[in-house]
């Protein structure tokens, strides 16, 4: 039988007479499943069909709930069974603090996708059984917690930024316990527990202080010795193979936590491994979502295939799957003997069923165009007896909504929550509530998103902070430093760094960088002068000259470069004042409007997205004509800063160009653009070799006529056959595949129009003019949210390797890309590939294909017909799957790093863990250049590193000449940090019309010599690249709000400041201010000392005579500019009192 008359979602009970639930739209699940819980005594454990579904339920039941009950997840390991590889430590965090929570909760929710509960677990005594307490005031011997914290699974870094990390500095240790959102701080006073602080782990910044804190072990298997003696003892009777050919089973011998190790779990626990289900304390009710059998089923066989295919290996043996899961029929029968409900799916009702009364959200579309924008809604609002929640995705949303809704007579109260809206008695309610979909619930209460309300969907935005990308700041960094890097001292020319030392003078010890220069000469750089160093970029790191000190070979150098400096620098100043002097067009926001468009985002913007965007339109709006570089990493939204621009420019009536380097990727631009403005009136055409002459010569003709909006092409677009009525913004992507015939063309397109430049690695000469100031530049490196990195391995050729990394994508439902630039032999290669994986849908796509089929082919791809495509470099730009998550580059010697850094940015655009293989031929067949690159984009996984990349393409290709295309050898020489200081000071010369002094000093060195020690001390810091990173800001630091904030970096990060280094401070603020008045020395010692003066001093003169006339004992004029001290002082805090004493009286 049906169960009674339908009910709503708000009283919604479990009850035993009916088994299944039915009519649930939209996000009421999320609402009757928290109503159900909240009356009901024990757990209840909700078995999801997929990863997907369970995040996007826990989502909506965390918006719905009133956290009176815990909601807990038990997520999936995101690897795939066999895996060689491990999960995300975040992932092992969350699954570790929900099992410690299940033995705390006898009520609340618990959220599990079904493959993930047929995982064996570690048994309880080890997750429950290895917590860590910590709390004020207690014992704490550092070096006894280190060996705890290593056998508890977590692993030495510093700085900490992921959970399962901890580092010890002094009597500081910092820690990323499994389970916290942020890491602790504890601070020690001897061997005691002085204080629990959290912090921050982008700033080092500390938080809120703790009294206590209970620690959870930080991987799902025991670390300590007994355990791991176990392991491998366990290891050797399971497997009859080799174990010294078994590289995991040497790993561990060596003490190391090799990837994947989670695939031998029972191996650590003598096979005594346990079920998610028996960590529940009490038997729970269980909610199974609709598909969960198949999907069990699915899971099982699919893991059975993966275990088929690597049985045999003997150098990573693979245990059962039974070992290592619960089949599909124990789990679905241990699930059936527990009180059970079945959702069903919205429409669905069998017998026993508890239907439900709720109906999908309806689509009230609001927009700014038509008489009756919000008709549909009114209409709504009007006809529907219950109330109305208006749901937004955000704060800054909640503010548009509530003014659009304003505007059409619609005045809903404002609410924190949903519950403060259910418990009032308002009838219409907005708050921000990001839920997946809206309904109607019985006729109590209808919500409604902004998806029925806009269409589009902006994602809750996570607070983020604002990043600090100084491009000039990125070059100069001292932090990846290693000895035998080439370092530019601006007086005494380029020699290697060989490291930091320290020395004693005087009986007082500092640190110096130690520089060698030709003859192996030595030079001892005190730290406090560390903005006289900077990192040698201009060519390759071995070919860096190396001067010779005293001699006049640097001198020379430099007068080479000032003298091409000054002619750079006037026809700089020239191409400044024509920019100057152009009116370019001043475009007008219609912020409404805007607003509008910029909803249709789908996904969440990040800060560094956002500041670029915002650059943009203050360009456009501004009469100067934009000429913009936008470095963004591949995928991290380039696009949608062109989107908005483009919107901007149709606005105010203006045509818009954009140019791409390939016939691909304008298609892929062609779609996008199409999609984002299929609600607007704006028309986007296409010029390419994909439209047939007809389609071509129409458009052109359209163009000229002004009835095309935006047109996309490849280099056709710069033909001078091309007119345009009202051109007024070009956009170039990809600009370092366009060569400099096509961009002297753009460059004459300057003088007219807006540009905008969207690139992930910058040409040498593109990045050197965006530094030089002659283009603008924003960096877009912050990655989108759970954006993760891509595992680049670097291999030969290997079908062991390839066979593995391929099947890996296609069991997890993804795509590959096989890149083979020789066309002669792609279709040799294409059927190796198919002999490896004879299941894969395999395809070749490439230039010279015809242009209909290669078409067809792209079109497959994108559409999942197709999950391995073997391709040329045609794929290289801009070519968008979020589902292909794997390439292989074959010879991937022959490639430049850029462009192995846009092949790489092909996969990894969605959150799961991506893999880039660069196959390679036997390292004596490679050129030493070759072996550089492939080291430099191995070494640079992190997200964000294609502007770093392009630096170190800057130091192997060497920096293009501004203004030309010929190699310019004077950056060669000085090393273009001080190339573009040099190039900097003559354009700021040249305007005030003063005469250029290009071989002085560039800095006006001021030395301060107290004859006390002023260091960081190795003991108190000791890594040799945090230390450096420090002396070079604090020597850099520009006023004394810098240095105090660097200050309480420094002692929230590593504790009190030792004597030393409070010294360091403290002359670096008196070398300030002795600056500041045009004092070039001070050496002040326990005898005595002197201040002396350069040229042009601005010292207080009367003040001067005042000193000595009134302390004739004490000061006295050594010539005309020298003061001499005369008495003294033997206190080392004294001595820096009263030099800033005198720097005070010298100043007024």
């Amino acid at each position: 039988m049906i169960g009674a008359g339908p009910m709503s979602p708000l009283q919604a009970r479990f009850e035993s007479d009916n088994p299944n639930w039915g009519g649930l739209h939209g996000s009421s699940t999320a609402l009757a499943l928290w109503s159900a819980v909240k009356s009901n005594d024990g757990m209840v454990l909700v078995v999801t069909r997929s990863s997907h579904q369970s995040h996007v339920l826990e989502q909506d039941i965390r918006l719905l709930g009133d956290g009176s009950l815990p909601v807990l997840h038990f997520p999936d390991h995101e690897t795939l069974p066999y895996d060689p590889f491990s999960p995300h430590p975040d992932i092992i965090a969350e699954r570790l603090f929900t099992l410690s929570s299940l033995a705390e909760n006898r009520r609340g929710l618990l959220l599990v996708p079904v493959a993930t509960l047929m995982q064996r677990l570690p048994p309880r005594s080890h997750t429950l059984g290895r917590n860590i307490q910590l709390k004020v005031g207690q014992q704490l011997a550092i070096e006894n917690f280190r060996q705890r914290l290593l056998q508890a699974g977590y692993s030495h870094a510093d700085p900490v930024y992921q959970a399962g990390q901890f580092a010890v500095r002094g009597s500081i240790i910092d820690l990323f316990p499994t389970g916290k959102k942020v890491p602790l701080r504890i601070d020690l006073f001897d061997e005691e527990i002085d204080s629990l602080r959290e912090f921050d782990p982008e700033t080092q910044r500390s938080t809120d202080h703790l009294q206590a804190f209970d620690m959870l072990p930080a991987r799902e298997y025991p670390c300590d010795e007994v355990s791991l003696e176990a392991f491998r003892k366990a290891f050797r009777y399971r497997f009859v193979v080799d174990t010294r050919k078994v590289a995991l089973y040497q790993d561990i011998r060596q003490g190391l936590h090799p990837q994947g190790l989670e695939q031998y779990l029972p191996l650590f626990f003598d096979n005594t491994t346990e079920c998610l289900l028996d960590y529940l304390p009490d038997a729970p009710l269980v909610v199974l979502q609709q598909g969960v059998g198949e999907a069990a089923s699915d899971f099982w066989s699919s893991t059975s295939e993966r275990w088929e295919q690597r049985r045999h290996d003997v150098e990573r043996p693979v245990m059962d799957p039974s070992e290592l899961y619960f089949e599909a029929d124990t789990i679905l029968d241990r699930l059936a003997q527990l009180n059970t409900i079945n959702l069903l799916a919205s429409e669905e009702q069998t017998t026993h069923t508890l239907a439900f009364e709720t109906l999908p959200a309806p689509d009230l579309h609001i927009h700014d165009r038509g008489n009756e924008p919000a008709a549909a809604l009114l209409k709504f609002c009007d006809e529907f007896p219950g109330r109305v929640m208006f749901a937004a995705d955000t704060t800054g949303r909640r503010e548009v909504l509530s003014e659009t809704l304003r505007g059409f007579g619609l005045r809903p109260q404002r609410f924190e929550s949903w519950h403060e809206f259910l418990s009032s008695g308002a009838r219409l309610g907005l708050t921000v509530l990001p839920l997946e979909q809206g309904f109607i619930a019985a006729r109590d209460v209808a919500v409604l998103t902004e998806t029925q309300l806009f269409g589009g969907r902006v994602r809750p935005r996570t607070t983020r902070k604002l990043s600090e990308r100084d491009p000039e700041a990125i070059i100069r960094s001292l932090s990846d430093l290693e000895p035998g890097d080439p370092v530019v001292h601006e007086d005494h020319g380029v020699g290697r760094y060989r490291g930091l030392q320290s020395l004693e003078i005087d009986e007082r010890e500092n640190e110096f960088l130690m520089l060698e220069y030709a003859g192996e000469d030595k030079l001892y750089v005190p730290v406090t002068s560390l903005h006289l160093i900077s990192r040698y970029t201009g060519g390759a790191a071995e070919t860096a000259p190396l001067h010779r000190l005293g001699s006049e070979q640097w001198a020379k150098a430099r007068k080479r470069a000032a003298k091409k400096v000054r002619d750079v620098a006037a026809e700089l100043l020239d191409l400044y004042a024509r920019r100057q002097a152009r009116q370019g067009f001043e475009f007008k926001l219609d912020k409404p409007m805007y607003s509008e468009f910029a909803s249709g985002f789908p996904y969440e913007e990040t800060t560094d997205q956002l500041n670029a965007i915002e650059a943009v339109l203050d360009d456009m709006i501004s009469s100067k004509p934009m000429d913009r570089v936008v470095c963004g990493d591949v995928g991290f939204g380039k696009t949608e800063v062109a989107l908005r621009a483009a919107y901007v420019a149709v606005q105010g009536q203006k045509q818009v160009a954009v140019l791409v380097p390939t016939t691909l990727l304008a298609q892929q631009h062609f779609s996008n653009f199409s999609d984002r403005f299929a609600d607007w009136p704006i028309r986007v055409e296409l010029l390419s070799r994909f439209r047939t002459g007809k389609q071509l010569d129409k458009t052109l003709q359209e163009l000229e006529s002004g009835t095309v909006d935006i047109v996309i092409g490849t280099h056709k677009l710069l033909q001078r056959d091309i007119r345009f009525k009202r051109l007024g913004l070009v956009i170039v992507d990809e600009e370092q595949r366009f060569g400099v015939r096509q961009k002297e063309r753009l460059k004459q397109l300057r003088a007219e129009v807006d540009l905008l430049t969207l690139t992930a690695t910058p040409i040498p000469r593109t990045l050197n003019m965006a530094m030089s100031g002659i283009r603008d530049l924003s960096i877009i490196a912050t990655p989108p949210a759970r954006r993760m990195a891509v595992k680049t391995l670097v291999s030969q050729w290997d079908n062991a390797l390839l066979r593995e990394a391929l099947q890996r994508e296609i069991q997890r439902g993804g795509q590959a890309f096989f890149l083979h630039n020789e066309v002669r032999n792609i279709e040799q290669i294409a059927r190796e590939v198919s002999e490896l994986i004879p299941a894969a849908r395999i395809r070749v796509a490439h230039g010279q294909m015809p242009r209909g089929e290669l078409e067809a082919v792209m079109l497959d791809f994108y559409r999942q017909r197709i999950n391995v495509l073997v391709c040329t470099t045609i794929i290289e730009n801009g070519i968008d799957v979020p589902t292909a998550n794997t390439i292989i580059v074959n010879r991937a010697d022959k490639f430049g790093l850029a462009q192995l850094h846009q092949l790489r940015g092909r996969v990894g655009r969605s959150h799961h863990r991506a893999y880039a293989y660069l196959i390679v031929p036997d390292k004596r067949s490679m050129t030493r250049d070759a072996h550089k690159r492939l080291e430099a984009i191995a070494s640079l996984e992190e997200l964000g590193a294609g502007f770093t990349l392009a630096t170190h393409d800057l130091e192997i290709r060497g920096a293009g000449e501004l203004l030309g295309d010929e190699q310019s050898g004077e950056i060669q020489s000085v090393g273009f940090s001080l190339y573009s200081e040099l190039l900097t000071r003559a354009v700021a010369a040249m305007r005030e019309g003063k005469e250029i002094d290009l071989e002085g000093n560039l800095h006006e060195e001021t030395e301060v010599d107290l004859h006390l020690s002023a260091l960081i001390p190795a003991d108190w810091l000791g890594d040799i690249h945090v230390r450096l990173t420090l002396y070079k800001r604090i020597a850099s630091a520009r006023n004394e709000a810098d240095l105090r904030d660097l200050q309480v970096e420094m002692i929230d990060r590593f504790g009190l400041l030792p004597p030393q280094t409070k010294h360091l401070f403290q002359i670096a603020e008196l070398r300030q201010k002795a600056r500041a008045i045009g004092v070039s020395r001070i050496d002040f010692s326990e005898t005595g000392g002197r201040f002396e003066f350069a040229e042009n001093t601005t010292a207080n003169p009367a003040a001067l005579l005042e000193m000595i006339q009134k302390q004739p004992f004490d000061y006295k004029l050594q010539g005309p500019s020298k003061l001499r001290i005369l008495f003294d002082v033997e206190s080392a805090e004294e001595r820096i009192r009263l030099t800033g004493e005198i720097l005070d009286r010298l100043t007024t």
